[in-house]
């Protein structure tokens, strides 16, 4: 019988699919505290929390992903991505577990700090596999997966949640870690760590049995690259400092930090926590905020799986401004009309209104401020700096996500809901304006290609004829390869 013959597609679907089955796991951690924290204020439950309580139970995990995010590099660095990846997988089950067996509130805040290390791990891991796993042709639609996967977790958690017991609703949950783990174990190593290793022959073999013989072209120049490659461990202040200046380094972390805050600042962690609170708020207290609740997370799956066509044509930098300035617009929409209904200028007669401002402001969460920071982290750190600078860049989100979740119902009850999201459309603005100035065109462009963009390098006619010489040798072998 002959041997099963799988496409390079299928197989990078294949691993795609196992960080998005984790990534799950964590979209439901995030949306956790949502259904959790409602519960737990009934008179009956076995846990009571206090308003306090509450709002470290969700914020907590936004200070255990920075120890997470700084976990990664030697773990990714060293071990490999299929060991970090196991091992984040191994700690969200472990917080699961935690959370499950709870009697007390500091048992449950362990549970999420184990979680929010967790989530840290796999911040700057996810878009590291998917950005070295698969082709530049269809690299943005794969690493838009990511948001597509973590807004299906929120909506998951928020609908068992709504159904069943939050004891009930983990050990549905546990399901989708336990398969990324089975899968996992069938997955290669990355042909890039390959690569920087020095395992050239082992990382030709995983290139090719992911991409097919067609990308032979990428794949010897990153080995290239790696054979050519100075770069010496950072051993003192001085080797600190020489690194600081390079701008393939510090280029790409200014801009994904500031890519992270505005999807922090967008909503997307604020809904996540909080959305029956600001639906209320907005659209009034007779309105059903558990009914809404998930009407607007199956819009904003509905919009993620929109995102992953629409990555695969536009530019990256049209897609990020345009989106972007349609959440700032929304935003700035929201917080007049609820001013205007703080002055008595409008009613919550007119619910139509809140409800399709905020619409407009989850549609562009989902299509751009949520998915395409992931997008563009897996293609813009050089490989010899990805480690480090994905788990630098994480920071950003670690406290954009704490500063959101902990301080909201402050903010609330200090200058209302008009001008916190006032606060977050000016927030947004900076963010904007600063990827707009830094961030270059990566649609189409190899891993390489874009390292060389920052670094500022020109190729020099040896290069060029190499490179041409290649291309001339593959041409030939296909020809061949057709004649037969």
């Amino acid at each position: 019988m002959s041997k099963l013959r799988i496409s390079p597609f299928v197989k990078q679907c294949f691993v795609t699919a196992t960080v998005c089955l984790t990534t799950i796991g964590h979209g439901s951690v995030v949306g956790f505290p949502a259904i959790l924290l409602p519960q737990l204020k009934d008179p009956d439950s076995s846990l009571i929390l206090s308003k306090e309580e509450g709002s470290w139970i969700a914020s907590v995990t936004a200070i255990s992903q920075l120890l997470g995010s700084f976990t990664t590099p030697p773990i990714m660095g060293r071990l490999g991505r299929k060991v970090a990846h196991f091992v984040v997988i191994a700690s969200i089950l472990l917080g699961w577990t935690v959370i499950l067996l709870a009697k007390s509130m500091e048992a449950m805040v362990v549970g999420r700090i184990i979680h929010g290390m967790s989530f840290g791990l796999m911040l700057p891991l996810r878009s590291v596999l998917l950005g070295e796993y698969t082709s530049p042709k269809n690299r943005g639609a794969f690493l838009t997966t990511i948001s597509v996967a973590q807004a299906f977790g929120i909506l998951l958690v928020h609908l068992v949640g709504s159904l069943v017991s939050w004891q009930k609703t983990i050990l549905i949950l546990i399901a989708f870690p336990l398969a990324s783990l089975l899968m996992t174990f069938y997955t290669p190593e990355s042909p890039s760590w390959l690569a920087a290793r020095g395992r050239y022959e082992e990382c030709r073999k995983v290139f090719r049995w992911l991409r097919g013989d067609g990308e032979e072209e990428e794949l010897e120049e990153m080995i290239r690259a790696r054979c050519e490659s100075t770069s010496t461990p950072i051993s003192n202040c001085k080797d600190l400092m020489v690194l600081l200046k390079k701008k393939e380094f510090y280029k790409p972390i200014v801009i994904m930090i500031h890519s992270y805050l505005m999807g922090e600042f967008s909503g997307g962690a604020l809904m996540s926590c909080y959305s029956t609170t600001v639906i209320t708020l907005l659209a009034g207290p007779e309105v059903d905020a558990h009914v809404w609740m998930i009407a607007l997370d199956t819009q904003r799956n509905i919009s993620n799986a929109i995102a992953v066509f629409v990555v695969h044509k536009v530019k990256r930098r049209t897609m990020f401004m345009a989106t972007g300035g349609l959440c700032i617009a929304s935003n700035i929409a929201i917080a007049c009309y609820v001013y205007a209904r703080v002055l008595g200028v409008l009613t919550y007669t007119a619910i139509w209104l809140p409800i399709l401002l905020i619409n407009i402001q989850f549609f562009t969460v989902a299509v751009g401020m949520v998915c395409l920071p992931y997008v563009i982290a897996g293609e813009i750190f050089p490989l010899e700096y990805r480690s480090v600078g994905s788990s630098i860049s994480i920071v950003s989100i670690a406290c954009g996500y704490f500063l959101v979740t902990k301080s909201f119902p402050a903010m609330v009850d200090s200058i209302g809901l008009h001008g916190s999201y006032a606060v977050y459309a000016a927030a947004m603005s900076y963010n904007l304006c600063v990827v707009w100035s830094l961030l270059p065109e990566t649609k189409g462009k190899t891993l390489q290609q874009i390292e060389e963009h920052f670094r500022g390098k020109t190729l020099v006619p040896e290069e060029i004829e190499a490179r041409q010489h290649l291309k001339d040798k593959k041409t030939d072998v296909e020809k061949t390869h057709t004649d037969v």
